[in-house]
């Protein structure tokens, strides 16, 4: 079974429980008192999905403003982003779109793109609907789940999701090992300005 390794990267407000989200899915546990991350943190996880395994690499992005500046630094070279944002937060949904429009504008052209709408577990506390949420998904094309790091709710469907996304490897691609075959990567001559 060829193993491919998937870089992702976490995007969105401080607060919104991107850090819970990773170590729900990799790890399967859950503290009330994550500390805020700084920079990046980093963390993997093999999952199946039909023929092949895929290996996340999964980048947490700070989400305070002043480590902004560093996201298209893990963003660059990945299959997929998941934007985290808290359903208790209409800020936080805001901001999502800003990270939306980023990622169109300077990320990958074929990511995928998937919205977690974070702390459905605390749905009386609401701020922003489902409804509003899958039109604007439904608008920019992405995958869409309401999560719960805390109960464990649709966090392995978002990874999921993710995986279903990425076209399977070419079988001309994968040796009788199961490795697959490393392609020269075709450089763009540049434009030169003078």
């Amino acid at each position: 079974m060829a193993i491919r390794e998937l870089k992702v990267c976490l995007l969105g407000d401080t607060g919104v429980g991107k850090s819970s989200i990773v170590c729900r899915f990799v790890q399967d546990t859950f503290d009330l008192n994550t500390l805020p991350t700084i920079g990046a943190s980093f963390m993997t996880k093999t999952v199946s999905c039909g023929n092949e395994l895929h290996k996340f690499l999964i980048w947490d992005t700070a989400g305070q403003e002043r480590f902004h500046s560093l996201a298209p630094m893990y963003y660059r070279g990945s299959a997929a982003a998941v934007i985290v944002y808290d359903i208790t937060n209409e800020e936080s949904f805001y901001t999502l779109k800003k990270w939306v429009k980023e990622l169109k504008e300077h990320g990958p052209e074929n990511i995928v793109v998937a919205i977690a709408g974070n702390k459905c577990d605390l749905s009386d506390m609401r701020e922003v609907t489902v409804k509003d949420a899958q039109e604007y998904v439904k608008f920019i094309n992405a995958i869409f789940v309401e999560t719960s790091a805390k109960n464990a709710t649709n966090v392995g469907e978002l990874f999921e999701r993710i995986s279903e996304q990425i076209p399977p490897l070419d079988p001309s691609q994968i040796n009788s090992n199961g490795a697959f075959k490393v392609g020269r990567h075709q450089v763009r001559p540049t434009k030169r300005c003078c």
